[in-house]
């Protein structure tokens, strides 16, 4: 009898443990886990790095896209599993992509993006060079802070030949060295690539010539200390008209092409220079931004690969039409860049438009110049030629939106353009309308400019004044404008 009820006991205990572990397993919490959300080949295919999976029940993985990829293994169990994804060779011009779904029993699903690029253009990432952190050890917030003022060189290296639009607005070494004695830290250089500089439009091949020339001009402002942004700019439009499913193959092939050879060229220099993908890409919702993120990637994938110098590069990645407030609402998902805290988003300001730029007048629309602009500088004598919008707290709001979205969370901001007209014909003989008070126009002038630097200065923006020869005269390194320059640096200090 005392043997029967030992053994009894013995296996109402192993029930009870049974029974509390089955308990412990019912209430525990789903986990799944994915190491790479987004996977990339060069047209040429190859085997991915190995993907890890961690996960407290079974899991599977459907493959959609077998004719090209394959998994070397499709599902797992409870615990950690790594495999890796291998793709064929893409025949095709265009760059393919295919999104897999993680599946588990415990109901929980992750997403894995694989993309492999095309060969509609030759790749220009002939010698990619071993990573190389020498002189690259800043962050970009830590950029941002030592970017100081700066100024745009403007109307000069985007036109169809360098300085066309503007007689005399040929770079020289000289008129870099007076940008930084006048008080100027960084220079932005809107640059051209496809416009006039192709010696193959069929390959994308950048004439070697003006390849030369622009890093000509970088190496004048990184010997000269200061900071230099070189974008693609609006270059004909191949990129701006371009943000449509119809048109992203091919755009993306351009971005890639391009920027292999850019960032080949420039690869040496080391932390004054920084990268921006475009000018004013348009986005006017969540489908055109996402098409645009697609060439912010392709941007930021092609510098990367290049290596040296541009493994760590800081790169500067474009709001929706660089417009504070759009990009407040659509730009919900930064570009993925594998490097952390390298990246910026650039924005620009023109509010209003009318008073910075609007020099023609149609009656009944919204192109009315506006002479005048903020709190105390309403003209009693020219009415229609104030504002009606776009004053003061218009600027604080964006500012106040680009705070929230992007400097609060580290990632740093560049004011890449912003200006107002000042309407003296002695400064812009090509000017149309004259305000009958000149006096309260420049104050509103120097107002706007100081107002809109000084935001910069307090929001941890980086200012870049957009000036196109109305403010210097490069022919002899001289100051057209010193009261733009005094409303600048008054703003900055």
């Amino acid at each position: 009898m005392k043997f029967k009820h030992f053994y009894k006991i013995v296996l109402l205990f192993i029930v009870a443990i049974f029974s509390i572990s089955c308990s412990d397993k019912g209430n525990e919490i789903p986990e799944l886990t994915v190491s790479l959300k987004n996977i990339y080949f060069e047209p040429e295919g190859g085997v991915s790095n190995e993907v890890t999976i961690n996960a407290n029940s079974a899991w599977t993985i459907s493959n959609s896209a077998s004719a090209w990829l394959q998994l070397s293994k499709s599902s797992g169990s409870d615990g950690t599993t790594t495999f890796t994804f291998t793709a064929l060779k893409n025949e095709t011009n265009f760059s393919r992509t295919v999104t897999l779904t993680v599946e588990a029993n415990n109901g929980q699903a992750r997403r894995i993006t694989i993309t492999q690029e095309g060969n509609l253009y030759p790749s220009y990432n002939l010698f990619p060079k071993p990573a190389d952190a020498t002189g690259m050890s800043s962050t970009a917030v830590e950029l941002a802070v030592k970017m100081g003022l700066g100024i745009n060189i403007g109307n000069t290296m985007e036109a169809p030949t360098e300085a066309e639009w503007v007689e005399g607005n040929k770079i020289t070494e000289e008129y870099i060295k007076f940008l930084k004695a006048t008080g100027f830290n960084n220079v932005r250089i809107p640059c051209s690539w496809v416009k006039g500089y192709l010696s193959d439009e069929s390959k994308m091949k950048i004439d070697e010539q003006w390849l030369n020339r622009v890093k000509e001009v970088v190496g004048w402002c990184v010997d000269n200390d200061m900071y230099v942004m070189l974008n693609i700019h609006w270059d004909g439009g191949w990129l701006d008209e371009n943000i449509t499913a119809a048109k992203k193959d091919v755009t993306n092939a351009k971005m890639k092409a391009l920027w292999e050879q850019i960032a080949t060229k420039m690869r040496d220099f080391d932390e004054h220079l920084i990268f921006a993908g475009a000018n004013e890409p348009p986005a006017d919702d969540a489908v055109e931004m996402a098409i645009l993120n697609s060439y912010h990637e392709t941007f930021i994938k092609s510098v990367r690969a290049t290596g040296g110098k541009n493994s760590y590069r800081t790169l500067v990645v474009q709001g929706p039409g660089t417009n504070a407030v759009l990009s407040h609402e659509l730009m919900n998902i930064l570009p993925y860049d594998a490097v952390p805290n390298r990246m910026m988003v650039e924005v620009h300001e023109y509010t209003p438009s009318q008073f910075a730029f609007v020099d023609n007048e149609v009656i009944g629309t919204w192109e009315v110049p506006v002479f005048y602009w903020g709190a105390g500088n309403h003209s009693t004598i020219e009415l229609n030629r104030n504002p009606t919008y776009g004053e003061e707290a218009t600027i604080l709001d964006s500012f106040k939106k680009l705070k929230e979205k992007f400097i609060d969370k580290g990632v740093p901001v560049v004011l890449g353009e912003y200006a107002v007209m000042r309407r003296d014909k002695s400064i812009s003989p090509w000017i149309k309308f004259v305000p009958k008070d000149m006096v309260l126009h420049n104050k509103s002038v120097d107002y706007w400019t100081t107002f809109v630097t000084k935001q910069c200065k307090i929001n941890g923006v980086v200012p870049m004044y957009w000036e196109v020869g109305n403010v210097f005269n490069r022919n002899n390194n001289t100051i057209k404008d010193q009261a733009m320059i005094d409303a600048l640096i008054a703003g900055f200090n």
